[in-house]
């Protein structure tokens, strides 16, 4: 029987698969993380990370477009998708009062506040107000959903996004929780976590796979708005003998099931 007074509360969070079409077809901005970071340190990640208060600010709605018919705990995870890619991408997807999605001057101009929206100095409705700017909620397309696994210290409930990035808006990792990045081909970087060179973590490879069925971002956008996304929270399971991590069929990735042993 589970013990449910044991079960670690679930961390609302939210990140963005930012991807263009490059010179080998489509690409994917990630970042590795900070090695002191306690969760998925060393691995090369999309741009995320858990809620911040401010997302779920009521006045934060009428700063969005694309907010209607989403509820407030769906605009506040787009929301926060959008802040924590700009805090650890520098890429912000946002316009300006003239409807316009923020040209890469303007985007410059900001590179101050991105440390003070991580560090919670400064919350998202007060950054846009002053500088009378609405988030695209509207350029974000739902991918996936993960739960940590109930067995894990810290638990997150991640909804993940796809978003064609602004193309002068110049990506870079922040250097506190992100110390390297890199736009690459999904493909790329599953065989370079197969020869050891990158550590990638469960969820983040099976995003990757489904990810490197498509060639170009109209593909892999028109793919992720046919799916139908199905939460995966995976559960270990003694299979003859071996600790196996399961995930639902239905969900679509290439396993259903993995040993626990071969994840590393």
């Amino acid at each position: 029987m589970t013990d449910k007074k044991a079960e670690k509360p679930l961390i609302p969070a939210a990140t963005i698969l930012m991807l263009r079409d490059g010179d080998t077809g489509l690409e994917v901005f990630m970042v590795v993380r900070h090695h002191q970071i306690d969760f998925a340190s060393g691995a090369l990640v999309f741009p995320g990370g858990k809620l911040a208060p401010g997302d779920k600010e009521p006045k934060v709605r009428g700063l969005c477009d694309g907010a209607d018919g989403l509820d407030d705990t769906l605009l506040a995870l787009r929301v926060g998708a959008i802040r924590e890619a700009f805090e650890e991408s520098g890429v912000l997807l946002a316009r300006d009062a003239g409807g316009a999605v923020i040209d890469g001057p303007r985007l410059s101009a900001l590179e101050a506040d991105r440390p003070l929206l991580d560090k919670g100095e400064l919350a998202i409705g007060d950054f846009l107000e002053r500088e009378t700017l609405r988030l695209a909620c509207d350029m974000l397309h739902p991918y996936s959903h993960w739960i940590t696994p109930k067995m894990m210290p810290k638990r997150f409930d991640t909804h993940f996004y796809l978003a064609d990035a602004p193309a002068d808006h110049v990506a870079m990792h922040d250097g506190s929780e992100g110390v390297d990045s890199v736009w690459i081909n999904p493909s790329d970087a599953l065989r370079e976590a197969d020869e050891g060179k990158r550590t990638i973590i469960f969820p983040t490879r099976m995003n990757l796979e489904k990810l490197a069925e498509s060639k170009t971002v109209a593909e892999a956008m028109a793919a992720a708005k046919a799916r139908s996304i199905v939460t995966v929270e995976p559960v270990v399971e003694d299979v003859d003998g071996t600790m196996m991590l399961k995930i639902p069929a239905e969900a679509g990735y290439s396993v259903t099931q993995i040993a626990i042993d071969k994840m590393g």
